[in-house]
């Protein structure tokens, strides 16, 4: 769609000047009935163009167009009529003629014309002195014409070589000149109610939605300066009445043109004050847009509410004399999909028809035992939204939701109507909404004075509900079901990342995120370690980041919740007494009430902490294998309450949370049990040796889920002897565990009792075979080592199915240290042999296990010739030098993590002066 809007100018007229065009033109119309003539001496003070696909959706979009054009020219009168003419002439151009729709919108002073072109030119001429037939009004198409000629003062059909246009002009109603619209004079104490000064703040709100201008009233009304809003999003201070992913935000709103309708803004003290808003999209003289909201307090919407547009100058009786109920005016304005619009509208509507000062609207649960306020007007805000209400609140009909019920004087019957209690009302008139006899909510209409109703009203507001309950019905079957759609795409995802993680912390992380905003305003996490433990906060977070350290700190100074495992949520008022308390102890020490407090973080921060957890908080249990590991807490700022289905779904989340949660606890033991034991296989330390440099780098695979098989050992047998030894059992877990806790003992006990390398590994292995199918076969790299006076190194080793080890001498060269002999744990009768090796000062023994010669890259691996090449390099380094450039090398050699452990044993003689 391309649009284009000029105010304050005098278009040229974009049809065809051909000759053709006129003659044409001027038989259409004249055999529609209608005699044009064209005439052009109204001024086109303004106009605005639109062009829309040949597709369904378009038809909506140029309703849309034509309501926003009409209401932003303060042609509010013939909305309705222009919206209706121009959605049946773009359906027969994009729908029918299957062509895309330009639709034309041109101001005058005494009216608004609408052209509606298509494409689509060679449809039958009408000629001239030919029959009329428009067709029967019943069928799919065709009925633009004759809705034209009901509703428009004039119209006619234009037809060019390459399109055909119909056009209608609506003109405005008569008025008094300088009134838009006037009611008659009533007696004093008819007019509407002010509290003294009528203050209307003035806020203006750029194209961002950002405040850039507050009036005086506006400080007044709400408490803040200008420098403290400016800047800010109206969405901060606006309670808006809306349900997340349903009707029309604040945001949507102040797209519009114009709007008008009641929401709260939340003051410095931290309430709601209920206003009444008028909102006006305007542009400056460089074409940058931005809106003017008009506010009231709600009770004196009369200032700023636009009068009902009736059927007649008589406003109640019709051009045929019938009575018209005022309550069917709202009927069809908003969106078929738009309960809170439609709800919002019915409580306006019924509190005007019976001259109330306020209603309320009510919507039975599933179970049809409790009522949840959905819309009021002219009631405190902690009555808006989602409060609960038994059907039944006691005996006789006058305590059922289910019938009608008109209460005098509530003073007398305390009680009888809970949602008004505490606001001032004295008489109420309450009627029940059913579809096909099932209660499907309740219309209340309520007045500060008593005696205001009688059984008369009851019938009339009964009359109105019947009328709109079906549409309210279908409006919230829409939206439980858009709601139903979004929860299980919300959970399916939810799982998604719960299960994407076992990291304890990133599990909380992952609680919270996922229900911050979508289903509460903040959330605390509890955890409980063991049936013996208390429970302990965990993780905080809100919505807004400013709130969490006083929301943290507010929580901790509080007791937990009891951590009962009854599934569902329960409410819990200890964070907003704690709340309200703290904020009325800093507002009284502020005022020098009460004893100073210096760690006291300001009154501010502790007003705002009381507004984000005053509304209704509730917990839910995190069960996970019949027991309660912790509780989910959710909240909500002042004065506000959770709907039914947002608990529900937050139910639903609590459960897969709480099995996530014993998850990551269970993953989180297991690891540090295995690290525990990993750790007690390995030397906690490494003697130092004299003229021996030694250096180890130990690499596990994996998570640390896993015990590794790999292990080194380095210990003083006596006197100037050393043994050593690096090996890797077959697999990992407790088996591994248990044949590496055994090899690792047994070589220091059989080394220190004076056995040598071969009667060491033979033992050793006698050992493991005893495991019987616990055993593992095991490569061993065992050797025993003496440092020399003269600076160079004894050794005798021996290689049980271990990689060789590697022999760097000065020079570079490098050769294998031992000949290979078989492995452990395989053959009971084996015939070990010990070598012999001397180190030279400068000469480096390197020992590792095969998760390094085994390294891969695709079908390429490292081997034990790419192990000798890196060692090359080595010459002149120390040991740790030596052990990190083979580690690092092993590392780059393949892209991937490693797979297999890695153990890297390093010794090099310097000789008795440093080289």
């Amino acid at each position: 769609m391309t649009t284009g809007l000029h105010p304050g100018e005098a278009p040229q007229d974009p049809r065809p000047t051909g000759n053709h065009a006129l003659p044409t033109q001027e038989r259409a119309g004249r055999e529609a009935g209608h005699a044009d003539n064209r005439t052009r001496s109204s001024v086109i003070t303004a106009r605005a163009a639109a062009s829309f696909e040949p597709v369904g959706r378009s038809v909506a979009t140029a309703r849309s167009f034509v309501r926003d054009t009409l209401q932003g020219w303060g042609f509010a009168d013939i909305v309705d009529d222009a919206v209706v003419l121009t959605s049946e002439l773009v359906t027969n151009a994009v729908v029918h003629a299957g062509t895309s729709a330009d639709v034309l919108c041109l101001r005058s002073d005494d009216g608004v014309r609408i052209e509606v072109a298509d494409h689509y030119p060679e449809r039958e001429i009408p000629l001239q002195a030919a029959a009329v037939n428009m067709g029967s009004p019943d069928r799919e198409g065709g009925r633009g014409l004759q809705l034209c000629a009901a509703l428009a003062g004039r119209w006619g059909v234009e037809y060019t070589p390459t399109q055909k246009q119909v056009w209608f002009q609506l003109d405005l109603p008569d008025r008094a000149v300088g009134t838009r619209a006037a009611g008659p004079s009533l007696p004093a104490h008819l007019l509407p109610l002010a509290d003294g000064r009528v203050r209307v703040a003035v806020v203006q709100i750029d194209r961002t939605g950002a405040i850039n201008a507050w009036n005086e009233d506006a400080e007044e009304l709400f408490g803040y300066a200008a420098d403290q809003v400016t800047g800010k999003q109206l969405t901060d201070l606006a309670a808006w009445p809306h349900t997340p992913g349903t009707s029309t935000g604040i945001v949507e709103a102040l797209q519009l043109s114009r709007w008008e309708g009641s929401y709260g803004i939340r003051c410095a003290d931290g309430r709601v004050t209920p206003v009444y808003a008028s909102h006006l999209r305007v542009r400056d003289t460089s074409g940058e847009p931005s809106t003017v909201c008009l506010l009231v307090r709600d009770h004196e919407r009369a200032v700023l509410q636009t009068p009902l547009r009736l059927a007649a100058a008589d406003s109640g009786t019709t051009a045929e004399g019938q009575t018209t109920d005022p309550f069917e005016v709202f009927i069809g304005s908003p969106a078929p999909d738009d309960l809170d619009g439609l709800l919002q509208r019915t409580v306006e509507r019924a509190r005007d028809m019976l001259d109330g000062d306020s209603a309320f609207l009510l919507l039975a649960t599933d179970d049809e035992t409790e009522l949840e306020v959905r819309a009021s007007t002219g009631l405190p805000s902690a009555r808006q939204r989602f409060a609960r209400v038994p059907v039944e609140a006691g005996p006789g009909r006058y305590g059922s939701a289910r019938m009608p019920a008109v209460h005098e004087d509530l003073t007398v019957v305390p009680g009888a109507v809970p949602l008004l209690g505490g606001t001032g009302m004295r008489s109420v008139v309450t009627v029940p909404l059913k579809v096909e006899g099932r209660l499907t909510g309740s219309l209340g209409v309520a007045a500060e004075s008593p005696g205001r109703y009688s059984n008369e009203e009851a019938l009339r507001l009964q009359f109105a509900a019947d009328r709109i309950a079906l549409a309210v019905e279908s409006a919230r079957l829409g939206e439980l079901e858009r709601l139903r759609r979004g929860s299980l795409s919300f959970l399916v995802e939810a799982s998604d990342l719960l299960a994407g993680t076992l990291d304890r912390d990133q599990t909380l992380a992952l609680m919270a995120q996922m229900t911050v905003p979508t289903l509460a305003t903040w959330c605390a996490v509890y955890t409980i370690a063991d049936q013996a433990s208390e429970p302990y906060l965990s993780y905080v977070l809100h919505e807004d980041e400013e709130r969490i350290d006083g929301l943290k700190a507010l929580l901790s100074k509080i007791s937990p919740p009891d951590p009962v495992p009854t599934p569902g949520a329960r409410v819990w008022s200890a964070p907003a007494a704690a709340a309200h308390e703290a904020a009325l102890r800093t507002s009284m020490r502020s005022l020098g009430l009460g004893e100073t407090d210096t760690a006291n973080s300001g009154i501010g921060t502790t007003l705002a902490t009381a507004s984000a957890v005053g509304g209704e908080t509730v917990v839910l249990p995190l069960v996970a294998r019949n027991r309660v590991i912790g509780m989910l807490t959710l909240g909500k700022p002042s004065d506000e309450h959770f709907r039914q289905e947002i608990l529900e779904l937050a139910e639903d989340l609590s459960r897969r949370a709480a099995l996530a949660l014993d998850n990551a606890r269970l993953y989180s033991e297991r690891t540090a049990i295995s690290q525990s034991l990993q750790r007690s296989l390995l030397p906690p330390e490494l003697p130092a040796i004299e003229n021996v440099e030694v250096e180890v780098i130990y690499r596990a695979a994996g998570e640390g889920n896993e015990v590794g098989g790999d292990f080194y050992d380095l210990f003083p047998i006596r006197d100037g002897a050393y043994g050593f030894a690096i090996g890797d059992v077959c697999g990992t877990g407790p088996e591994a565990a248990a044949v590496t806790g055994l090899a690792r003992h047994a070589l220091r006990l059989l080394a220190r009792e004076g056995y040598g390398g071969p009667a060491v590994l033979e033992r050793l292995n006698s050992a493991i075979l005893d495991e019987g199918a616990r055993s593992r076969f095991l490569t061993l790299l065992y050797g025993e080592l003496w440092p020399q006076e003269d600076g160079s190194a004894l050794l005798k080793v021996v290689c049980a199915g271990h990689p060789l080890p590697l022999r760097l001498r000065q020079d570079g060269t490098v050769e294998p240290a031992a000949e290979p002999q078989p492995l452990l744990g395989v053959m009971e009768d084996l015939e070990l042999y010990e070598e012999t090796v001397t180190l030279d000062p400068g000469d480096v023994l390197l020992c590792v296990t095969d998760g390094v010669t085994e390294r891969r890259e695709g079908t390429r691996m490292l081997g034990d010739d790419g192990l000798a090449d890196v060692l090359t390099t080595c010459t002149g380094l120390t040991a740790g030098a030596v052990a990190a450039r083979i580690m690092r090398a092993v590392e780059r050699f393949a892209s991937d993590a490693p797979s297999d452990d890695m153990a890297i044993l390093a010794m090099r003689v310097p000789g008795l002066q440093n080289d």
